[in-house]
């Protein structure tokens, strides 16, 4: 009797999962035959650029498969808000992912989420024109080479396309692959190689606890490698005004400043500069010994590094404190400079308050605020 019973419960579940099975396959035909949106055309900045495209995807991801890229970190989640774009006309409706990530103007003003609007009918949209610049790039790991015990840099060189073409301060997208059950991911990191250096990118890159992609670069990238990139990506750069700079950075952030500094030895800028590096400790510093040279090279150039929370007793005869009253303690008068700044929001907020403070007009600090 008590096989019989089991027999008949093991008929029960492969009925069941036939079943589940079957409705599957039928929502499946059947998602594909109602929501069959069909040839959509996506107009990009009045007429620039058409596409042809399959409906039924992201704006994000069709822009992306027809060799358009916008910058996106959260890999379509909407958690980043990287990848807005102004939708002209069938977007539809805004969705409740989107809104925290959208102030009212730019709600009126019809900015949303690419990652979240489905391309299900014609739809027109204006993107900056540098994002037509933007490639996809495969590259090879020339090395990973240790910074500091959190920070490494990564020297990339490019197989196809060769060259990239960029300004010093922007980035790119470096995208990860699965690995131990985590998914592949993109992440935005800013390029510390100079233009000139075409045929590869440097990249600066801080451990991020249990992060993704920097768990991958450390842990499992290895040189050699082959992985895949693209770029470039911003709006952070010099400008051409020949006033007094100041920049402020911390950790990672040294990246895009790094690449900055050498562009102005590299083309004899004569601007004079101070660059103001926050750590925590002297185990935090970086490129003290490039930068000291720097300041020989530049002739108008000023390296500040400062040390938070170095304990007291130990030997260090530069700066002590917060990055924002070792500026105040050095440069206390500062209308008619321009600022560069490159950290977490904290800091950045910090330092604007600061300088703001001390006379920059807030039109003349630029920055690259990262989480």
């Amino acid at each position: 009797m008590a096989g019989i019973q089991w027999v008949n419960i093991l008929i029960s579940i492969g009925f069941l999962t036939a079943v589940g099975i079957a409705l599957t396959l039928l929502l499946v035909i059947a998602e594909k035959r109602i929501l069959n949106y069909g040839d959509c055309e996506i107009d990009i900045n009045n007429g620039k650029k058409k596409l042809t495209v399959r409906g039924g995807s992201s704006l994000l991801s069709t822009l992306s498969d027809n060799g358009i890229f916008i910058p996106s970190a959260c890999g379509g989640r909407g958690t980043c808000a990287y990848c807005k774009v102004s939708v002209l006309a069938g977007g539809g409706m805004l969705g409740p992912i989107e809104r925290p990530s959208l102030t009212d103007d730019e709600i009126a003003r019809g900015v949303r989420l690419s990652c979240q609007v489905k391309v299900r009918s014609d739809v027109a949209i204006s993107i900056p024109d540098e994002i037509f610049s933007v490639r996809r790039f495969r590259a090879t790991v020339v090395h990973k080479k240790p910074l500091t015990h959190d920070i490494l840099e990564l020297r990339l060189r490019l197989v196809e396309p060769p060259v990239i073409d960029f300004t010093a301060g922007q980035y790119i997208q470096l995208e990860s692959r699965e690995y131990r059950g985590r998914e592949a991911v993109n992440r935005a990191y800013s390029m510390s190689s100079i233009p000139s250096d075409a045929g590869h990118v440097e990249l600066i890159i801080r451990r991020v606890p249990e992060g993704i992609c920097t768990t991958w670069i450390f842990d499992i990238l290895q040189e050699g490698e082959e992985i895949s990139l693209s770029g470039p990506y911003g709006e952070f750069r010099l400008t051409d005004t020949q006033a007094p700079a100041i920049f402020i950075a911390g950790g990672s952030g040294m990246a895009p400043i790094w690449a900055m500094l050498r562009r102005m030895r590299e083309i004899k800028d004569p601007r004079p500069a101070w660059y103001f590096f926050g750590a925590l400790t002297q185990r935090d510093l970086f490129f003290v010994e490039e930068l000291r040279k720097l300041e020989g090279e530049l002739g108008n150039f000023t390296f500040i590094p400062a040390l938070s929370n170095e304990p007291p007793d130990t030997p260090w005869e530069g700066e002590r404190g917060l990055i924002t009253d070792v500026v105040r303690r050095r440069v206390p008068d500062l209308p008619g400079r321009e600022a560069y700044l490159c950290g977490s929001p904290g800091m950045i907020d910090a330092c604007v308050k600061t300088l703001v403070d001390l006379g920059v007009a807030r039109e003349h600090i630029y920055f690259d605020k990262f989480a």
